[in-house]
Order: structure tokens, then C-alpha cells, then sequence
């Protein structure tokens, strides 16, 4: 098979990397990797910087040269011209990892999410239909919006909820066209959906991830709080945290790339219950200066402190409605087929994941 991966350095994109690698090198022929330079750093430097990260799999670590032998790095800024560098070569699977993840709710950030999420993914898959065999977009289990109950896999039949913020909306649309081009033109699709990344909970090191977002960041915030001011935290006790580690995500996505599935939610068979595990998180940052409310608090309310208007102002903003969303659960059991969710306790692995990016100082891996 002759694979292209979008998103190669990102925190799933670089772990799918590493599953791709180790589990299907044997019938890999060319693995393209369409990568941004970024700053001074090229193409072929951020790669060889994930390769030979210290996080990297033993059996990458082993056998670099041949690895090196079948990888075809690519800048994107010549993605969307195949002939520039495809030959005579067929992608028989283009996986696109590659996204913009924007919680912002800021009209004035709709154009640049949808334009990064859904205009990209239509420019990509209309320069390669007519040389892939199989189209496979990574989305989110959040796409469907703010959704109470039993959630199942099939998205694309179901009418969405209402959506938290810009990003939910542009992956569903995407979703929404890449199901109807690939109708149109007769290539076969699959659309795959993480829940929200965690630390290694597999691989090692254990608890390893290389960005730290969404549940991180309300932790980093609290963790560097120079104030320890009361905070009141507006959530809905029903709701809960429902997170994957990063390296179960990827180990199902090369799992599956290759069957008929068409739609699958990669998600934990359980969530955290809200308010335990946001106590968790902020024992765990040594920040205990907080009560949990239902009640409303924005401008119009007086805020209890610096720090409280300080976090409505930024992360608040855009974590709130996550953290008041609707109770809802994920239907697990055609994933817990293809790949047994690793047995842990949830609040244990919060409280590991969060010890682990302490001693990082929730500092991103560059590469």
C-alpha cells in the first residue's frame, strides 16, 4: 500500500506516525507525509525530529534506515499539486490527520476555522480523486454537538445538535462533504472520531503527550495562577469528561484505516464524572480555592475575584460549555471489537497524566 498522512507532526498525527510504522511496515511500499516547515525548521527536519524523539517506538529506534528507505517527505505547499511529486505512484489510502483545533466561539474566528477545516479538506480531496483509492478524515466525537444520551457511530444520518463553538461546526460539515464527494465520485471513506487526547496510557513513556490542550489547559492555567483567589466553576453535575489516551486513539485508527468501516467513534466506554474529575485535575496543580456552581457568571454578574474574572475571560469561555454539557455516553461496542480499551481507573490516570505534565511544566514537544 502506498499511504499519504497529513498531520504527521501533530499529537495524533505523530502517533499514527509510530502505529503506521510498527504495525503495517511490512506492506507499506511509500508512506508521503505532507508537512509544514515551520519557523527555521523544514519539512524533513520536523520529521527527523519525531523519528529520533526519545518517545519514538524501540522498533522505529531499530530500523531507521529502512524506515527512511520508504518515507516520502513532502512540503504542503505542494499538497494540492499530486503531479509535483506523486510520479507513477497510486495513493491507495490518504489519511488526513491535519486540522485546526479552535474552541473559539468569536464570530471573527469562523472564517479561519472553517477555512483550515472544511476549504482545506475539499482543495485536498479534489486534487487526489482521481489518484486515491480510499479517503479517510479524522474528525471528532464532538462533531455531533452538545448531544444528550446514547450516542452511536453513524453521524452522517443523524441531525446534529447544537454545536459549542466553530470547530464542532466545521468538522461536521466536513464530514458532511467528504461523505457526499466521495458518493460523487465513487472512492470509498471512512470518517473516524477521537474523543479528547490524554497521555500515553500504553506505550511509553507512559502518560507521554506532546501537546498539551483542553483539559490541560485548565490545568496549566490553575497550576500557574500567580494568584490563589476563589474561583467559582460553572458546570452541570450530570455531565462528564470522557478522554483517550493518544496512543489508543492512533493503534485504532491503523486498526481500522484498512476495513469497511465507514464511521466509528474512538472514544472511552466511560466518562469522568464532571465535578470529581475537575477536582482532580485541580488538586492534583495544588489549587484548591474553588466551588462549583450552576449559576450564571459573565459580565453582566460580579465576579468573586481577579483570578475568577480572569478565567471567564479566556479558557472559561471557551471550556464552559463543555463543562455544562448535556450527560450523554458513546456506543462502544463495535470499537471494543477492534481494540479492548486498556483497563484503568479513570481519576488514577487524570490525576498520572497531569503529574507527568507537571514535570514537563505543560511545555508542547517542538518538533
Amino acid at each position: 500500500m502506498t499511504i499519504l498522512l497529513t498531520g504527521a507532526t501533530g499529537t495524533l498525527g505523530s502517533r499514527i506516525l509510530f502505529s503506521l510504522i510498527e504495525e503495517k511496515f511490512s506492506s507499506i511500499a511509500y508512506l508521503f507525509l505532507a508537512v509544514r516547515e515551520k519557523k527555521s525548521k523544514t519539512p524533513e527536519s520536523r520529521i527527523f525530529s519525531v523519528l529520533n524523539s526519545e518517545h519514538a517506538p524501540t522498533f522505529i529506534k531499530e530500523n531507521k534506515e529502512a524506515i527512511l528507505e520508504k518515507l516520502k517527505i513532502i512540503p504542503a505547499s505542494q499538497l494540492l499539486d499530486p503531479d509535483s511529486f506523486l510520479e507513477a505512484h497510486r495513493i491507495t489510502h490518504f489519511i488526513h490527520a491535519a486540522g485546526l483545533v479552535n474552541l473559539s466561539t468569536n464570530p471573527d474566528a469562523k472564517a479561519a476555522i472553517f477555512e483550515e477545516n472544511l476549504d482545506f479538506t475539499k482543495c485536498i480531496f479534489m486534487a487526489y480523486k482521481g489518484c486515491m483509492d480510499k479517503f479517510i478524515y479524522i474528525s471528532t466525537a464532538f462533531s455531533i454537538g452538545d448531544v444528550k444520551g446514547l450516542i452511536s457511530n453513524d453521524y452522517l444520518n443523524t441531525p446534529p445538535a447544537t454545536h459549542r463553538n466553530y470547530y464542532e461546526a466545521s468538522k461536521y460539515a466536513t464530514e458532511k462533504f467528504v461523505a457526499e464527494a466521495a458518493a460523487i465520485h465513487n472512492i470509498p471513506f471512512q470518517i473516524l472520531r477521537p474523543s479528547v487526547l490524554g497521555g500515553n496510557a500504553i506505550d511509553t513513556p507512559k502518560f507521554f503527550i506532546s501537546k498539551y490542550m483542553v483539559f490541560y489547559l485548565f490545568a496549566k492555567f490553575f497550576y500557574r495562577a500567580a494568584a490563589k483567589d476563589k474561583v467559582r466553576i460553572i458546570t452541570n453535575a450530570d455531565s462528564g469528561l470522557n478522554i483517550i489516551p493518544t496512543d489508543y486513539a492512533a493503534k485504532v485508527i491503523v486498526a481500522v484505516f484498512d476495513t469497511s468501516i465507514t464511521q466509528l467513534n474512538i472514544v472511552h466506554a466511560k466518562t469522568t464524572h464532571i465535578q470529581k474529575g475537575i477536582t482532580k485535575i485541580l488538586h492534583t496543580v495544588n489549587f484548591r480555592s474553588f466551588e462549583f456552581t450552576s449559576k450564571t457568571i459573565d459580565t453582566s454578574t460580579t465576579y468573586i475575584s481577579k483570578l475568577e474574572k480572569f478565567y471567564y475571560e479566556t479558557i472559561g469561555i471557551h471550556l464552559t460549555p463543555y463543562l455544562t454539557a448535556k450527560p450523554c455516553e458513546w456506543d462502544t461496542t463495535v470499537l471494543e471489537e477492534i481494540l479492548p480499551m486498556p483497563c484503568y481507573d479513570l481519576e488514577a490516570y487524570l490525576e498520572d497524566t497531569l503529574e507527568y505534565a507537571k514535570t514537563k511544566d505543560f511545555k508542547n514537544q517542538s518538533w
